[in-house]
């Protein structure tokens, strides 16, 4: 699907106005009555055992830590079906008035094609925010499919690919300001023992992967790349976990060496993600999500593996509809825009419908940024787990071109 920039030009156009916030949405009038209290998952058990409903948390109460388990299931292209268990801990280390909520996602599944993944990423808040810590770590024994890179290039070359991935992302930032944050840190990517999946042999040595690693005299059985890195963030949203108003706005630049942990080559890469929420009533039952998010390699070159690619973001939510690495390049560009509204006032159900759209260009110059788009699309359902920490089990499915079609479930929105 070729589609001309303009189009591409829209979509950040709505992005930005689903930014925009407004104090007319974001805040109750004086003559709006109070909407009824949340309804969460363990309310609707005690009802069910004919039990009181739970007494309002204090407090002090509410600054403890919740903890969520929920059995993890679907299917996505690639990985084929899937079943695990996923965790959300949220916790205040301060004051909840002058403290943000800290959390901490985990999960680990096994797939039917024999793939083990686990992770776990964190976003750590200390006492009025003074510091965060965040973290992006994963432990993966799997398979992926392999394209050529650039928007357009067809699913009809795709060579399956085995290997071990293993990530270790940690940044600590120091507040600066109201809502604003500076910082640093480190990343180390590694992939081991890449080889031919699934009837694979014949065509390992023309693979995207072998191809584009001979050409910049790089390994074709291993990937490594490790790195320091300096960021700026801004986060004035209400939520880490199911934000209804405010902005997060974060950019980085980091840089790769040669032989530092192992790595292969040196290069840079340098990355925006902006995301914002505005309520579209007043009571906040209908909500307008926008993200755009870049990812730039600026010199050097990076590993096959480690160039910008669709579903690789933190918490692996970009690109709903395809499958994790289907567009891959040294430049990527993405947004989304989500629409999300509860179904009942108390807020035990809710459903979504998001709309988003990647571009990304090869490294030989064959294929400029936004010379094609990829769109893709979809709808959800979620169930309010935790009105505590407003954690909603998420269960999506999308769509995207050539027949591409997923099953997502997760205890965290997308973004």
């Amino acid at each position: 699907m070729h589609i001309h920039c303009r189009w591409w030009a829209a979509l950040g156009i709505a992005v930005g106005m689903a930014a925009g916030t407004s104090p007319a949405f974001a805040q109750q009038s004086a003559t709006t009555p109070p909407p009824p209290a949340l309804f969460d998952v363990g309310d609707l058990w005690r009802a069910v055992r004919g039990k009181p409903r739970e007494a309002p948390k204090t407090e002090e109460e509410n600054r403890g830590r919740a903890f969520i388990l929920a059995p993890s299931f679907g299917a996505k292209p690639g990985t084929g079906a899937f079943l695990g268990v996923a965790g959300n801990i949220t916790s205040y280390f301060g004051d909840p008035k002058t403290t943000h909520v800290s959390t901490n996602v985990f999960g680990l599944s096994v797939s039917t094609s024999g793939q083990v993944l686990s992770n776990v990423r964190f976003n750590i808040f200390t006492n009025e925010d003074r510091w965060v810590i965040a973290g992006d770590n994963r432990f993966n024994w799997m398979s992926q499919d392999t394209f050529g890179l650039g928007t357009s290039t067809p699913s009809a070359g795709v060579v399956n690919a085995d290997f071990d991935f293993f990530r270790l992302d940690e940044t600590i930032y120091r507040r600066v300001g109201s809502s604003k944050f500076v910082g640093g840190g480190i990343q180390f990517n590694t992939r081991r023992n890449i080889g031919p999946g699934d009837n694979a042999e014949a065509t390992w040595d023309e693979s995207p992967n072998v191809v584009y690693s001979k050409a910049h005299g790089l390994p074709a059985d291993s990937a490594t790349s490790g790195g320091i890195s300096i960021a700026g963030r801004f986060d004035s949203r209400d939520s880490q976990v199911n934000a209804s108003r405010g902005w997060y706005l974060n950019a980085s630049y980091r840089t790769f060496f040669e032989g530092f942990l192992g790595g292969d080559s040196s290069w840079q890469q340098a990355s925006f993600d902006a995301r914002s929420y505005r309520a579209l009533t007043k009571n906040g039952r209908h909500l307008v999500a926008g993200w755009i998010y870049g990812e730039f390699v600026t010199a050097g070159v990076a590993p096959y593996y480690d160039l910008p690619a669709t579903g690789m973001d933190t918490f692996g939510r970009s690109g709903r509809g395809y499958q994790e690495g289907r567009f891959r390049g040294d430049q990527l560009t993405y947004g989304e825009l989500e629409y999300r509204t509860t179904i009942m006032a108390n807020g035990l159900v809710g459903l979504v419908a998001f709309l988003n759209a990647t571009s990304t260009s090869a490294p030989d110059g064959s294929e400029a940024l936004f010379h094609s788009v990829a769109v893709g699309g979809g709808f959800g359902a979620r169930l309010l787990f935790s009105k505590r920490s407003r954690t909603n089990l998420c269960l999506d499915f999308g769509w995207g071109r050539e027949g591409s079609h997923a099953v997502y479930v997760a205890v965290q929105e997308a973004f």
